[in-house]
């Protein structure tokens, strides 16, 4: 999405330095090795990162859509 609109488009500022993405690699990359001391580890390493992408990037939110918007009811 950001290659289609832009490095300079409000979507590549809300995400900025992709921590997630980085995290994630890291995290990958520790499970590996972690996968021959046991294999446990490893697969909770795999669910870690799965639990990290669950949680949404209000940062998205907020600069796009300029905050969350409250209902008037």
């Amino acid at each position: 999405m950001i290659r289609h609109h832009g490095r300079e488009s409000a979507l590549a500022t809300a995400v900025g330095a992709d921590r997630k993405g980085i995290l994630s690699l890291a995290l990958y990359a520790l499970a590996l090795p972690a996968a021959f001391l046991d294999t446990r580890i490893s697969c909770g390493v795999y669910v870690l990162v799965a639990l990290i992408w669950l949680v949404p990037d209000r940062r998205i939110e907020k600069t796009i859509v300029g905050g969350p918007r409250e209902h008037a009811g």
